[in-house]
């Protein structure tokens, strides 16, 4: 009865908009799959990659769903996709393996790339997959959390589509907002899932803001002599900071390391930007890692210990002014199933978007 009581106690990425148009899961793929299919992705790869983002959307992370489809649709018809690729394992032992994305949509790259690690974690216990030759591939957690149906951990972690951030302390942009999810199982109490970029705000929040025309908070971005900026249609010309400052910066290094370096793929002046080169391939790195809880321990044990821990974190004591503490995944989790019930909200600027879109390649709209 709690949980139920507190479904309304959400923090959409979107602003909350009465009049936004809810648009159910299943309609908002087949538009998303239509799309692809026009510009050239055959069937099953159109669907696959519509799939992702409309359970990105429905997971609550609009900046990484729908949104993205005229980027997407850009960088297709730029030539900087494969529309036919071939992805495929290059090197693979017992617990680890290297998967050649082909230039694909990166989507399609990393289903592909944990649905092998669960597979090899069955076996081994864990699996660590390294992603070449990838591209962006929307919002993390939806790759995470597949490994949670099968009682396992999943993990991913990505050098950043774009470079929006300098090293610590620095002004060159060198640095994505290179992002990490983790999701773990529990039993009666939503998943523990973190989806998070190194950077204080992820580009596609900032995105988010400047189509709606909401300035960002300070703290989100600098300029160059350190001043907080606030205007989200003006975040591409200054500096993304990192969350804890040079810890974070730090963890994006980790990150661009293992995720890019140790692949072979693209980090730091390497990176192309996305949004602004629609012709370029991109070799976006990332790293995918499963863990299979029943080779450690009961997965019924583990999951009840991680409900009894996530019962003594929300039960705690709150400081004053703090209606309720939650745990890493739950505000997701409440979004999921209110889109899940009623649909997925498009603002109108969202929507004009998408249905412009869809006139430019004689589809239907939304």
């Amino acid at each position: 009865m709690e949980r139920r009581s507190r479904m309304n106690n959400i923090s959409p990425e979107f602003p909350v908009d009465e009049n936004a148009v809810r648009i159910p899961y299943d309609r908002l793929r087949t538009f998303m799959t239509s799309v692809f299919l026009e510009v050239g992705l055959p069937a099953s790869d159109a669907d696959g990659v519509a799939t992702a983002m409309a359970d990105g959307d429905l997971l609550g992370k609009d900046s990484h769903g729908c949104i993205r489809v005229p980027m997407y649709v850009n960088r297709i018809n730029g030539g900087a996709i494969n529309k036919t690729p071939n992805v495929r394992t290059v090197k693979r032992t017992p617990a680890m393996a290297l998967v050649d994305g082909d230039n694909a949509m990166g989507h399609l790259v990393a289903r592909y790339s944990m649905d092998l690690a669960m597979d090899m974690a069955a076996e081994s216990g864990l699996a660590w997959i390294g992603l070449q030759h990838s591209n962006h591939a929307g919002a993390a957690a939806v790759y995470a959390s597949m490994a949670l149906a099968r009682d396992q951990i999943g993990i991913i972690a990505c050098v950043g589509s774009a470079n929006h951030a300098a090293p610590y302390g620095g002004t060159d942009i060198l640095v994505g907002t290179n992002p990490i999810a983790v999701a773990i199982p529990a039993q009666d109490e939503p998943p523990v899932v973190i989806d998070m970029a190194t950077t204080n705000s992820s580009l596609g929040k900032i995105m988010v803001k400047a189509m709606h025309g909401e300035p960002m908070p300070e703290g989100w971005v600098i300029d160059a002599l350190g001043q907080a900026m606030t205007d989200s249609a003006q975040a591409d010309d200054g500096i993304l900071t990192h969350i804890g400052g040079a810890k974070g910066f730090g963890l994006s290094m980790v990150i661009g390391f293992l995720a890019g370096t140790l692949n072979g793929a693209a980090f730091g002046s390497d990176v192309v930007h996305i949004g602004e080169d629609p012709h370029s391939v991109t070799n976006t790195g990332q790293f995918i890692m499963a863990i299979d809880v029943s080779h450690f321990l009961d997965p019924d044990v583990f999951k009840a210990n991680v409900d009894r821990i996530s019962r003594e974190m929300t039960g705690s004591a709150t400081l004053p002014g703090v209606d309720e503490i939650r745990m890493p995944g739950t505000n997701s989790w409440r979004i999921f199933q209110d889109r899940k019930a009623n649909g997925i909200p498009i603002t109108a600027p969202l929507l004009e978007k998408l249905n412009a879109v869809a006139d430019e390649l004689g589809v239907a709209g939304l």
